[in-house]
């Protein structure tokens, strides 16, 4: 298989169950990070043993942070919702609103089957609005952060 570029991993979230969160339907967020496995060991030396015996802990899945560019447009030519309104609509549900996050990987342009996960039913954590920079013609971008209790390779695993 051929090498993956960051370019080829995109997101897109879906509201879990919860009529009343913003959709973001054919919407993919540029950027993805975190989302990371970790777990913690404790390492015992058991009567001045030279090696430890480790004791192993469940998991714990990192925060996983979400990065698009941002347009201010209230309503696109197609009659859509824009990304600020989705953005402005979004601010009540930080703390409370869950989304189902999917991370797919792309093959020029084509899905890649396999290689996605699914962080089923992810708390909305954090919304980093744009920042501003008057001297700056760097595009402007927005981050969504999610607490993940799962992951899988499988929606319903």
């Amino acid at each position: 298989m051929a090498k993956v570029s960051q370019r080829q991993v995109l997101a897109r979230i879906a509201p879990h169950l919860d009529a009343k969160l913003p959709k973001w339907e054919g919407f993919l967020f540029a950027q993805v990070s975190g989302g990371e496995l970790t777990a913690s060991v404790e390492k015992i030396y058991e009567g001045g043993a030279s090696s430890p015996t480790v004791l192993c802990a469940p998991f714990d899945i990192g925060d996983l942070t979400l990065t698009a560019h941002y347009d201010d447009d209230r309503v696109t030519s197609e009659g859509k919702t824009g990304i600020a309104a989705k953005i402005a609509g979004l601010r009540e549900f930080v703390g409370k609103g869950y989304y189902d996050v999917y991370v797919e990987t792309y093959n020029c342009d084509l899905k890649v089957p396999g290689l996605d996960r699914v962080y089923s039913k992810s708390l909305l954590v954090g919304l980093t609005e744009p920042d501003g920079d008057s001297s700056s013609g760097a595009p402007s971008t927005f981050a969504l952060t999610f607490s993940v209790s799962k992951v899988a390779s499988k929606v319903g695993e």
